[in-house]
């Protein structure tokens, strides 16, 4: 089985291409394409810099449009599916948002970056689940 990083929301930090900590480090090059990549399916509205595209993972402090990071760190939980009020309206919404972008990422993504973005990002409900299951 490969090794899953679960963040707190389901993403699987270790498919991403934007995730750099050992051993997933990725090259300048690596960065680049993710940053044109993101561009392209719709993520950015620009071609950020191969820094700002880079990922170390999740904090309260990094930048989530959900703020679910915060919110699992503030009820000292690791995901969203250790909460008792999982499914929130927070996760409900970061799950839709993430599923509005299915179609631009096919048309985008060769059928080898759909398979990661996919596996990255669109499985995030699964492997909550997965998660609730083993606590």
């Amino acid at each position: 089985m490969e090794e899953k990083i679960i963040a707190a929301c389901g993403n699987d930090c270790a498919a991403c291409p934007r995730y750099t900590e050992k051993p997933f480090e990725k090259t300048e090059e690596q960065l680049k394409h993710t940053a044109e990549l993101w561009y392209r399916i719709g993520y950015r509205d620009r071609i950020v810099s191969t820094e700002e595209i880079s990922c170390d993972g999740c904090t309260e402090d990094n930048w989530c449009r959900h703020r679910i990071a915060a919110c699992t760190a503030g009820k000292n939980i690791r995901y969203c599916s250790e909460c008792s009020l999982y499914p929130c309206d927070r996760t409900v919404t970061c799950f839709a948002v993430t599923a509005s972008f299915l179609e631009n990422c096919r048309k985008a993504c060769t059928a080898e970056e759909f398979k990661r973005i996919r596996k990255a990002f669109f499985e995030k409900r699964e492997n909550l689940e997965e998660r609730k299951k083993i606590e």
